[in-house]
This record gives C-alpha cells, sequence and structure tokens, in this order.
C-alpha cells in the first residue's frame, strides 16, 4: 500500500472556519469518476477536513485520478478489494476524535460534519451519530430515515436524538476511540451489512448509538454496482451476525424468518452455503451479547420484519 501526506511541504495552516476534530474516510472500487466529484464535494466543505481515500483495488485508473488530481488527498491505494476493512485501514492513519464516512457515491452537507463534532464532544459516551439521507437527483429522503427517526431502541436518557440499533456507515460520524476498542469492521464480513455487528459490540461495551436529524447526508447510488454479490453478502452477514452475537431462540426465529422471507434463486442459495460453510468459525467466535445489548437488538426485530427498506432484493 501507499500513501501521501496531506498537507504539502510549506503549507502552513487551513483556512478559518476549518475543523481539525473531524476527519472522512472514502471507500471506493471501479468508480473513479464517482469519487472524483466525491472528492471535490468534500474539499468544498466549509470545515476543510483531512481526507483519507482508500481505492480497493481499482484497475480503472482511480488512484491515478486521485493522486493528480488530489494532492491534498491522503490515498492508500490497496492491491486488494478489501470490501469495508478499507475503512479501519483508513481510521488506523488518524489522529482526530471523530471519523466520518463516506462512500464514493455520497457526500455530506455542508456543516454537517461540525455539528456531529459538537454533538460527540459533549456526550463522550456516544460513539455513533448517523445523519439524515437524502436520495440525489430530488433530494427526497431515503425510504430508511422514518425507521431511524421512530426507532424503537430505547437509550440513555441524555441522547440528543433517537437511539439506535446499527447504523449505515456511509451516513455516519464515528468516535475513533469507541471504534478502534471494538475492533473495527470485520474482516469476516468483507462487506455488505457489516455495521450490525459493530453496532452489537459498541452496545456491548456500553456506547450509545442515535440519529440526528440535523445532520445531513446525501446518496446518489452509483449504476456501477454488483447487485446480486451484496445480495448474497447481505444475506450471509445477517446470519453470521445473528449466530456470533444473539441468544439461541432470537437466532433460530430470525434465521427461520430470513429463510421465509428471501427470494428463492441462485443468489441465495449462494448466500447459504457460504453462510454454512462459515460455522465453524461462527462457532469458535461466538460470545452472546449482554442482556442491556440483546435488549437493543431484539427491540429492532419487529421493526426488521415490517421494513420496506431493508429487503433482500437484486
Amino acid at each position: 500500500m501507499t500513501g501521501r501526506p496531506l498537507v504539502r511541504p510549506g503549507f502552513s495552516n487551513r483556512a478559518v472556519g476549518a475543523d481539525s476534530r473531524v476527519a472522512v474516510v472514502v471507500i471506493t472500487h471501479q468508480r473513479r469518476e464517482e469519487v472524483v466529484l466525491a472528492l471535490t464535494r468534500l474539499l468544498e466543505l466549509p470545515e476543510q477536513p483531512h481526507v483519507v481515500v482508500i481505492d480497493n483495488g481499482s484497475t480503472d485508473g482511480t488512484a491515478a485520478a486521485v493522486r493528480d488530481r488530489f494532492p491534498d488527498v491522503e490515498l492508500v491505494a490497496s492491491p486488494e478489494n478489501l470490501g469495508a476493512v478499507g475503512r479501519n485501514v483508513g481510521v488506523a492513519r488518524l489522529d482526530t476524535p471523530f471519523v466520518a464516512f463516506c462512500d464514493d457515491d455520497t457526500w455530506w452537507e455542508p456543516g454537517s460534519l461540525r455539528a456531529a463534532a459538537d454533538v460527540l464532544e459533549a456526550h463522550p459516551r456516544l460513539a455513533v451519530v448517523t445523519a439524515r439521507i437524502l436520495v440525489e437527483p430530488g433530494g427526497t429522503e431515503d425510504p430508511i430515515v422514518p425507521e431511524l427517526r421512530d426507532s424503537p431502541v430505547r437509550g440513555a436518557d441524555w441522547l440528543p436524538g433517537p437511539a439506535l440499533g446499527s447504523f449505515l456507515a456511509g451516513a455516519s460520524v464515528l468516535r475513533r476511540d469507541a471504534f478502534t476498542e471494538v475492533g473495527g469492521f470485520s474482516e469476516r464480513l468483507w462487506l455488505g451489512g457489516e455495521e450490525e455487528l459493530m453496532a452489537a459490540d459498541l452496545a456491548a461495551a456500553g456506547w450509545e448509538l442515535c440519529y440526528l436529524p440535523t445532520l445531513t447526508a446525501h446518496h446518489e447510488a452509483s449504476p456501477a454496482r454488483d447487485r446480486h454479490l451484496r445480495r448474497r453478502n447481505g444475506i450471509r452477514n445477517t446470519l453470521w451476525t445473528t449466530w456470533l452475537r444473539r441468544p439461541v431462540r432470537p437466532a433460530l426465529r430470525r434465521t427461520l424468518h430470513l429463510l421465509r422471507t428471501v427470494p428463492r434463486d441462485r443468489v441465495t442459495v449462494l448466500a447459504l452455503l457460504d453462510a454454512v460453510r462459515g460455522i465453524p468459525w461462527v462457532l469458535k467466535e461466538r460470545h452472546v451479547l449482554p442482556p442491556s445489548a440483546e435488549a437493543r437488538v431484539a427491540a429492532l426485530d419487529a421493526a426488521q420484519r415490517r421494513s420496506t427498506a431493508r429487503r433482500y432484493v437484486s
């Protein structure tokens, strides 16, 4: 892997209005034009965040485009696709107290990073704040937003917004110490619903997560995606996370519900085979959540069954 320094020699200081408390980690793969646009938007933010880009083994010239067009962006060009673990690599290069994640087809509203840092700074046991997501073009609310706003999870009384049982990485700002305490994203899960396991482990460690409607992230879904692979990984990772952390009865109920509701096709069969092949390591690494954390996860079961935004389709 290779990287570039954030600041050019002789570059003295950031402009007035910059916020050094929060940095941004972007992961990208085979989306050169999208990441160029995302970085252009990030570098126009009034917070002027330190930006780290993890290029996950792209062969379309992504790394060269970032290196040539954005000399003040720190680039890590991975020879392989690390998936969500690329975020771990990015976070490891930072010393800011807070980290915003950004996908190559998402961007942050000006002022949201500063607002997130203010809230996290004011609440030392808050690990994650998740923004309202607007779907572009058009600026309509993502279907997941009502579920975040009406979250059934019960959290601490001091939370500045509704408590969450999980989060969306591309629209969230995290406390770096909490992220590193739970080990970042799982290498086993790679990519696809990887946030759920981390959220459970954060709750088990006594951290809080919440939704903050005063923060805004925009998402314009890239057409350059393998939807079948995403569904395959999503089903597999949901099963693995369930088996790794839930007590036996809730784990069985969620497994049966998933089996009844996923499409009956080749993608699902491959996902189930992937999940079954992982059973030996799941059993070895399984540790059930403590009651307080399990209660948070259990509160989401009914909402997830009713959800129209959490469908395994492709």
